[in-house]
């Protein structure tokens, strides 16, 4: 399989879940092809490790952001942290933010101030950005229209409408897709994967979660990448390496690496 190339462009591969495996699955991922990952920081206290970890191997990029999922670890002061290490480091996107209200809209107005600093952010050190979405796709759209970063970026698991998709891709934003393909009840996913152009997917694990069918309950991994790969290919009409060399080719160009 050396003649295949993927990038993982979502996965927690820094997780402590990983600590005693790491090299073993990377070798892994080699074997199936998987050459390049962006693994994204979710909290300020992991970005020195974070990118120490991805210093050390060719082929593991990373980004730097703060979760909407751990607004209790967020602080101020962060947001200056991460401006400062953006330019310190080598960080390929702001990553990952976004908007969360799968749970409610309590701390819509929390969330809402801290994805807005760090679109700024963004913008400021024209990078893309990892866009994690939940039940706030317009909310999301609205501040990107704001903000028109140049760099765009890829909206993590996209899961929303045929039109929200498009309005996504009008703005230069690449949609991921991964494990949830390969379940048939994704029946809107997986008619969204055919209708829309092939250079507006990219794919990912987002490891250790979002399990692919049949392993649900278990660790995902990054070498599951040619899993999603072909359940993708299999829905579309192209040849597989027509479709394997523009998802890399977008993989890499939204990345601008």
């Amino acid at each position: 399989m050396q003649s295949e190339s993927f990038f993982d462009t979502h996965c927690h591969f820094d997780f402590e879940c990983f600590d005693d495996n790491r090299q073993a699955i990377w070798e892994e991922c080699q074997r199936q092809g998987v050459r390049n990952l962006l693994i994204p920081g979710v909290v300020a206290a992991d970005w020195q490790r974070l990118s120490l970890l991805c210093e050390a191997q060719d082929g593991w990029h990373f980004g730097l952001g703060m979760h909407p999922c751990f607004l209790d670890q967020h602080r101020p002061e962060h947001l200056v942290q991460l401006r400062s290490m953006l330019l310190e480091y080598d960080a390929v996107a702001v990553a990952e933010i976004g908007l969360d209200f799968w749970h409610g809209t309590e701390k819509m107005d929390e969330q809402i101030q801290l994805f807005s600093a760090q679109l700024a952010i963004a913008k400021e050190a024209d990078l893309p950005v990892l866009l994690h979405v939940r039940k706030a796709h317009d909310q999301v759209l609205k501040l990107l229209r704001q903000f028109k970063l140049p760099r765009a970026g890829i909206v993590h698991a996209f899961s929303g409408s045929q039109q929200q998709a498009e309005h996504y891709i009008q703005l230069g934003f690449k949609l991921g897709v991964g494990g949830a393909i390969t379940y048939p009840r994704a029946q809107r996913l997986r008619r969204q994967v055919v209708e829309l152009p092939l250079d507006a997917w990219v794919l990912e694990t987002d490891a250790p979660d979002m399990p692919l069918l049949g392993h649900q309950g278990e660790i995902n991994s990054p070498a599951n990448i040619p899993v999603v790969f072909e359940e993708l290919a299999s829905l579309r009409e192209e040849s597989r390496e027509a479709i394997m060399n523009q998802l890399l080719k977008s993989s890499l160009s939204i990345l601008c690496l």
